[in-house]
C-alpha cells in the first residue's frame, strides 16, 4: 500500500483497467463506485484503478516501493487524484476465503486505496485510516475492511 507521489500510471478520467479476468465484474459499474469513494473521502481528481495480475503488482511494488513480493492493492497519490492497482489473485483468494463477492472484495480494496490516496496511512496514523475505512464501509454496506481484518 503506497504513499508515494508519482505522475499518472494510467490514463485520465475515473477509469478501470481490466488486465486480468474479472468474471461477472462490471468496469462500468466499478468506474461508478470509483466517483462514489471520491464523493465519500473528499478526493478531489480522477482516479483510475488498474486490475491486474500478481506479476504486475510485483513489479509496481519493487519499482515504487522496493518491496520485491506482490500486495493486494497499491496506491500511487498525484497532485490530482491518483491511481490505485489491485491484484486479481489476491482479490479473488481473499472474496473466496471471507465468502463474499469478487466485487466486493475490488470495492473494498478501492475505498483502501482511495483513503491512501487522500493522505491517510494507517502504519503510522494511530487508527485515523482504520476508524475512516470502518464508517465508510458501513456506510457503503461493503464487509469488514482490510485494516478491521489485520487487528
Amino acid at each position: 500500500m503506497g504513499g508515494h507521489s508519482t505522475p499518472s500510471l494510467l490514463f485520465d478520467g475515473n477509469v478501470v483497467i481490466m488486465e486480468s479476468k474479472v468474471g461477472e465484474v462490471s468496469p462500468k459499474a466499478l468506474e461508478r463506485f470509483v466517483g462514489v469513494v471520491r464523493r465519500e473521502t473528499h478526493l478531489q481528481g480522477e482516479v483510475n484503478v488498474l486490475l491486474a495480475g500478481d506479476r504486475k503488482i510485483r513489479d509496481l511494488n519493487r519499482r515504487f516501493r522496493h518491496k520485491d513480493k506482490t500486495t493486494d492493492v497499491l496506491s500511487f497519490p498525484s497532485t490530482n487524484g491518483g491511481d490505485i492497482a489491485i491484484s486479481m489473485p489476491i482479490a479473488k483468494a481473499s472474496a473466496r476465503a471471507l465468502g463474499h463477492e469478487l466485487a466486493e472484495e475490488i470495492k473494498i480494496l478501492i475505498l483502501h486505496g482511495a483513503l491512501h490516496l487522500k493522505g491517510h496511512n494507517h502504519e503510522t496514523d494511530d487508527g485515523k485510516m482504520a476508524r475512516a475505512e470502518q464508517r465508510l464501509r458501513k456506510k457503503l454496506k461493503l464487509p469488514l475492511s482490510l485494516t478491521e481484518r489485520t487487528r
